[in-house]
């Protein structure tokens, strides 16, 4: 009997997180209004909220998606544009922000040219985080903005179980009906991938953000990482 199988890394897991999206592209928005029961649209307002920024700032949305925390960055007065390396995502975004097709590890941007970045629900598909932060980092101006957005697993023990019975079982038999159920079952495993909250901030602070903060959202089953640039 087989157990259960390890999650791709390096290469591997660029492929498949790549060809993943692309698959559920066409019905991404609708199962994540559906399965955070529209919750994850107050998060996105609040990543936007949290940067700060001045009206008509350039805003980049790394691993932007169909366009969701575009379209909130343009109606908080911003200058958004973003990139994503999935086809497929591009192809059902629904902004009128420009899009790029670009990897999030190596940003086609100068250095010190934007005035903030967003991120949603991706930290856990980068290859290298480490890699991604410090990229953001790197294009990023001196007091320019961060707000990253990700899930999370809450910490009370009856909210931690109730938790990974909905995003374990629910998630993917819901996914599953309406899109893929693969890509719905390595969702849920995919948090593996991130480092607790501690390695978290100490990423940010080593690589330019020395007020980097975490927020846990909705009962901690989502997390908002911000942090000011300083070079």
């Amino acid at each position: 009997m087989t157990g259960p199988q390890p999650l791709p890394e390096g290469a591997a897991k660029v492929r498949a997180v790549e060809d993943m999206f692309d698959r559920i592209a066409p019905r991404y928005d609708l199962l994540n209004r559906m399965l955070t029961f529209g919750m994850d649209v107050g998060w996105r307002r609040r990543t936007v909220a949290a940067l700060g920024l001045p009206a008509g700032a350039r805003v980049l949305d790394i691993a932007c998606g169909t366009g969701d925390l575009c379209r909130e960055l343009r109606a908080m007065g911003y200058v958004a544009f973003g990139v994503d390396r999935s086809a497929g995502m591009l192809a059902a975004a629904r902004t009128s922000a420009p899009l790029l097709r670009a990897d999030g590890l190596r940003l086609p941007f100068p250095d010190a040219s934007v005035d903030g970045i967003v991120c949603g629900f991706a930290l856990r598909n980068f290859a290298d985080l480490g890699r991604f932060v410090a990229d953001c980092a790197r294009v990023l101006r001196d007091g320019g903005r961060m707000a990253l957005l990700e899930v999370a697993e809450p910490k009370p023990r009856a909210l931690k179980l109730g938790h990974a019975l909905y995003f374990g079982r629910v998630v993917p038999l819901v996914g599953g009906l309406v899109s893929d159920r693969a890509a719905y079952q390595y969702l849920p495993k995919s948090v593996a991938y991130l480092p607790a909250e501690p390695e978290l901030l100490r990423m940010q602070v080593d690589c330019g953000f020395p007020d980097a903060r975490r927020v846990a959202l909705s009962l901690g089953i989502a997390q908002l990482l911000t942090g000011t640039r300083r070079r």
